[in-house]
């Protein structure tokens, strides 16, 4: 009879940490790239400015940085990390892959290392399957990183989308705990969908030098996320055991303000739970979003470390993913 590997009862996020493009640009910079306003762009999403990465700040560097906080945070060193999984949609080679890049900058011995793309939802799959490679016994403590330089995807000539990216990085270290850290994953995808958002063809790397764009109708997106992704926080926090006025944050992908309060009305939570407004300062960092969002509470003390937090993200694919978790 094969044998298993006895696991960790339950696993929690033990630390986060993040970095920024060191590049800010505000709405008055912007609308000189494109035909908007300062005010157009705030009541359609509430962006004020973003956060771009220079020409020396890569998806490796930032991942790196990231990573070094959350570790550091937990109270570990590189050598305990057994795991590395990096969610990201703008490393531009196909291998080695990003999380294998990090081990090596990080010098950990040997961890299992792979990237995932699941878009803007790619932060909570990673979560996701952290808790249950660490439930299974693969894994002791795994490193979860969501990095973005959407910025060197944008396209300047499509005035519906060029104000909304930004460049980041945001990481976790998932560890074992005595008592539940980590709810259950709620994810999924909509394959009719799989033309509402995409990069275009990397093909043009090599025959043209350029960069494939993003295009994605916003109309669309909105709708889903409004109706669909709303309905689906509503089962992460039940699957949790926890009524709306149990949850202390609310952490969603970075998108837009207006999808945000839409979903508040939806879930009718409670004006006591702390909600992530991250993306006014940062603009939409794609799967470092979440992440990112989660550190500047902490660090602000509008959060708390083991406030129960909800966070969902949702993305090209389309997919979605979201859990409940305990703030580290």
């Amino acid at each position: 009879m094969l044998q298993t590997r006895p696991g960790h009862r339950y696993a929690r996020l033990m630390s986060v940490g993040g970095y920024r493009g060191s590049r800010v640009v505000d709405n008055a910079e912007m609308c000189t790239m494109i035909d908007s306003s300062d005010e157009w762009i705030r009541q359609r999403t509430g962006i004020v400015e973003r956060r771009w990465a220079t020409d020396d700040e890569t998806p490796l560097s930032m991942s790196v940085a990231a990573a070094r906080k959350a570790i550091e945070r937990a109270g570990l060193v590189p050598d305990q990390i057994s795991a590395i999984i990096v969610s990201t949609v703008s490393h531009f080679k196909q291998t080695p892959s990003l999380a294998c890049e990090v081990a090596a900058e990080l010098g950990c011995p040997a961890p299992a290392a792979f990237d995932i793309s699941a878009a803007c939802a790619g932060f909570s799959y990673g979560v996701g399957l952290a808790e249950g490679m660490i439930r299974s016994g693969s894994s002791d403590y795994v490193l979860v990183i969501g990095v973005e330089v959407l910025s060197r995807l944008t396209d300047f000539d499509d005035r519906s989308t060029a104000f909304l990216f930004s460049d980041g990085a945001g990481a976790v270290v998932v560890g074992p705990s005595d008592v539940p850290g980590i709810g259950p994953t709620v994810w999924g995808s909509d394959p009719k969908a799989t033309k509402v958002i995409e990069i275009g063809d990397w093909k043009q790397l090599t025959t043209a030098g350029e960069t494939p764009y993003i295009h994605m109708d916003g109309r669309t997106v909105f709708l889903w996320a409004t109706t669909f992704i709303a309905d689906k926080t509503k089962e992460a926090l039940a699957l949790a055991g926890l009524a709306p006025d149990e949850l202390d944050v609310f952490i969603p992908h970075q998108a837009n303000n207006r999808i945000t309060d839409s979903m508040l009305r939806h879930l009718k939570l409670p004006e006591s739970v702390v909600v992530s407004r991250d993306i006014v300062h940062m603009g939409n960092s794609s799967a470092a979003s979440v992440p990112l969002g989660m550190e500047a509470l902490l660090e602000s003390g509008e959060a708390t470390s083991g406030q129960t937090a909800l966070i969902i993200g949702f993305g090209a694919g389309l997919v979605f993913s979201g859990q409940v978790v305990t703030l580290p």
